[in-house]
Formats: C-alpha cells, sequence, structure tokens
C-alpha cells in the first residue's frame, strides 16, 4: 500500500518557441510566484511556479515516445511505494535527480505518467 501525502505538482508542456509567452502569462496575468528550478537537473529548460502548497512546472516537449506531462504526488516511504509497485508487475522510470527529493516514475495502463517522490 502507498500512503500518499499530497499532490505536489502538476507537469504542464508548451512548445519550446512559446516557452517565454508561457512564463509571462503564468506570472502576469495568472499571477502566480516564479521560485527556483534546479535547471541544472534537466536537458530542458523551464519554469516553476508555486501555488500555495502545490507546484505548477513547465517545460518544453519535444517529440519523444512518452510524454514528460505528468503528475506528482508526495508520499511517505517511497522505498515502499517502489517496492509496492514492483511487486505488482509496474515498470518503474528512475527520474533524473533534484536535489531534496527523492522520486521515480511510472506509467499507468492508459500511458498517464506518474511521479511518486519524497522530499529529503
Amino acid at each position: 500500500m502507498i500512503k500518499f501525502k499530497r499532490l505536489n505538482h502538476v507537469h504542464i508542456c508548451v512548445p519550446d518557441e512559446r516557452l517565454e509567452e508561457a512564463r509571462a502569462f503564468y506570472t502576469d496575468i495568472i499571477g502566480l510566484k516564479r521560485i527556483t528550478r534546479p535547471d541544472e537537473s534537466f536537458n530542458a529548460p523551464g519554469y516553476w511556479f508555486a501555488i500555495n502548497y502545490i507546484e505548477l512546472h513547465i517545460g518544453i516537449e519535444t517529440a519523444m515516445p512518452r510524454s514528460i506531462r505528468h503528475y506528482a504526488f508526495e508520499v511517505d516511504d517511497i522505498t515502499a511505494a517502489k517496492t509496492h509497485l514492483q511487486n505488482n508487475s509496474v515498470e518503474i522510470m528512475e527520474d533524473s535527480v533534484i536535489p531534496g527529493r527523492s522520486r521515480f516514475s511510472f506509467f499507468d495502463p492508459f500511458g498517464n505518467r506518474v511521479e511518486l517522490l519524497q522530499m529529503l
């Protein structure tokens, strides 16, 4: 069983040439507060925003076999969650390292990417 704490973030994608337009929209029009994104952890540019206790992540997406769009849940015990999923034949994908977070992803049977993370 996985013990969920909360929704941590939602990641949306925009075309590369519209990333700055997306940043302006979410800061100037929507009024979200931009927060620090550990850019060294990613291969592509993007922005992170705070919405109370949830984050909105915006990135660019190029042609990939699987989308990077996803939602992320914070859990109490990342190791137990991974073991539970593996015991149920769910394929785990290791994600890039982000300081202060232990995380991995998987795809549900319908093609939706899900990230589980534990804050360190």
